[in-house]
């Protein structure tokens, strides 16, 4: 994005997470007083739901190749069955997308050093969550914060919602310092044009850089950043339309 310096230029990943079960599924419990035991559950249903998505994600977004990430070489049942799935469902759509499944730590070693090879990515709970961190992360160091760290960028220029029956919002609080931008949810609610507009309109306005939150290097606040999207939005408007 720019505005935002980062180590590699035009990488441009998605990260579909399965979000019901595996270990966070919560189920845990103590196996006497020095011992606690936590269970893994994948179920076929759940992944084959989640494979389906990130290829149907492919086709609607022009997406070349979905990959899934596992550990099934360890844990041959659970992550087993995860990858089981995702080559059965891939088999739908072969021809239309490619697809291939990586081990998760040659994968995380793979974000660091060559993101550019990826595209969706499609992964269980635990994973999920591990690796969208890093796939946010890998920017130039380029100012020292108010304790003396170097930050530009954060996870929050990440979208990240959360699809299944119901549509949530997500949860920004009242700081008025991350960008709560989401033209994600618009898309998927079908306005698949508007959802462009915002994006590039916000993209403009970090670029920019003069309307920019605390964590970007700025010190304006959210509705300062709103504000200036809305501008943008007008500006970019043509006459006649409706904004």
């Amino acid at each position: 994005m720019a505005g935002v310096p980062s180590r590699y230029d035009d990488v441009d990943l998605v990260i579909v997470r399965e979000n019901t079960e595996d270990l966070y599924a919560g189920i845990e419990h103590m196996v006497g007083p020095d011992a606690a035991e936590s269970i893994k559950i994948i179920t076929r249903a759940a992944s084959e739901r989640i494979a389906r998505f990130a290829f149907e994600y492919a086709i609607a977004n022009g997406r070349r190749k979905v990959t899934a990430v596992h550990k099934a070489n360890i844990m041959k049942l659970s992550d087993g069955l995860f990858l089981e799935s995702c080559t059965t469902v891939a088999a739908e759509y072969a021809g239309r997308v490619e697809f291939e499944d990586r081990i998760v730590d040659n994968m995380c070693m793979q974000l660091v050093q060559k993101p550019d090879l990826y595209d969706v990515l499609v992964l269980p709970n635990l994973y999920g969550d591990i690796v969208s961190d890093p796939r946010g992360g890998p920017r130039r160091r380029a100012r020292r914060g108010a304790r003396g760290e170097h930050r530009r960028g954060r996870g929050g220029l990440r979208a990240g919602p959360r699809i299944g029956a119901e549509v949530r919002r997500p949860e920004q609080g009242e700081s008025h310092r991350a960008d709560p931008v989401r033209a994600l949810m618009l898309r998927h609610l079908g306005y698949a044009e508007v959802g462009e507009r915002l994006e590039t309109a916000v993209r403009h306005v970090i670029a920019e850089g003069r309307t920019v939150t605390s964590d970007l290097g700025g010190t304006a606040g959210t509705r300062q950043f709103a504000d200036a999207v809305i501008e943008r939005l007008g500006a970019a408007t043509p006459a006649g339309s409706a904004a």
